[in-house]
């Protein structure tokens, strides 16, 4: 079946490295601070000033004026740091964030992302999306691999405007986990209890599968 929000995050943490710097955006990327392995020191950052985020915080840990750049509400790790915004996009800037992990509307075979704005609907602003894309080498994106009217969200070209070009290389959705190159979606793992079929008949690019394609590890 296809995963949850929480076991998305499972997946994606399973990327973090020890002595990582790591961005989550907005959403299910937010999860991810949740699963950082035991004994794994990762310092999440926030590029709205807050480096050394927690877990997403319960009823009896949140606190109001800590706030991630979403305006979710976030919990700090001893040791976090507090600074301006222009200090946090100088290190998003300066290429000093390891992994950055973000949401999408769509992604393409090119490895382009398409996650800031729906023509037609409010929207507050892009964020710090665009400079994240171009700042960092390692992302992430955690997405649904279908809309909710079943149209793929894994696409031969963005129909979407633009938030980065080609600098797109891993994807985790809820039924796979799939690596971009050569032009291609690339099938690496697929979620427990999902066919590989469904998982062709729901990606509208160009799709490669090997002949045996592992289900995800969940713990």
């Amino acid at each position: 079946m296809a995963l949850s929000r929480e076991q998305l995050a499972q997946r994606v943490s399973q990327e973090l490295q020890d002595g990582y710097y790591v961005n989550l955006g907005i959403g299910i990327p937010t999860l991810v601070a949740n699963y950082i392995p035991a004994g794994m020191q990762v310092m999440l950052q926030s590029e709205n000033g807050l480096l050394g985020m927690g877990e997403f915080p319960t009823e009896e840990t949140i606190d109001p004026d800590l706030i991630n750049a979403g305006k979710q509400t976030v919990t700090a790790v001893k040791g976090a740091s507090f600074f301006s915004s222009a200090e946090s996009f100088a290190m998003i800037r300066g290429g000093h964030v390891d992994l950055t992990v973000l949401g999408a509307f769509e992604v393409d075979v090119n490895g382009s992302i398409a996650s800031w704005m729906i023509p037609g609907k409010l929207i507050k602003g892009m964020g710090g999306a665009m400079d994240l894309v171009a700042g960092a080498d390692n992302i992430i994106v955690t997405m649904m691999h279908a809309d909710k009217h079943g149209n793929s969200k894994l696409l031969p070209v963005c129909e979407l405007p633009l938030t980065g070009y080609g600098c797109i290389k891993r994807i985790v959705t809820d039924l796979a986990f799939i690596e971009i190159r050569d032009g291609a979606f690339h099938l690496i793992e697929r979620a427990p209890g999902v066919s590989v079929e469904e998982i062709i008949s729901k990606t509208a690019g160009k799709l490669i599968t090997p002949k045996h394609v592992p289900e995800m590890q969940l713990s």
